[in-house]
């Protein structure tokens, strides 16, 4: 498992997302483990109700900042 942490993405933690334009906003936190399709699982928080769940990397890069 220390050699999938070593390949972890590089991710913004800290920074506030949304899904989509208009959807709720989430804090990115760290790489938790990479998928079978090599894609990584990122943990993210939910700004508004604390709710602390994972995300796909690959989404995280397509959702917009936070405004």
């Amino acid at each position: 498992m220390q050699s999938n942490q070593l390949s972890a993405p590089t991710v913004p933690i800290g920074k506030i997302k949304s899904f989509g334009v208009f959807g709720p906003k989430y804090e990115i936190g760290f790489p938790v483990r990479r998928l079978d399709d090599g894609d990584w699982l990122i943990s993210i928080k939910m700004v508004e109700t604390g709710e602390e769940t994972e995300y796909r990397f690959t989404r995280i890069l397509d959702d917009p900042e936070a405004i």
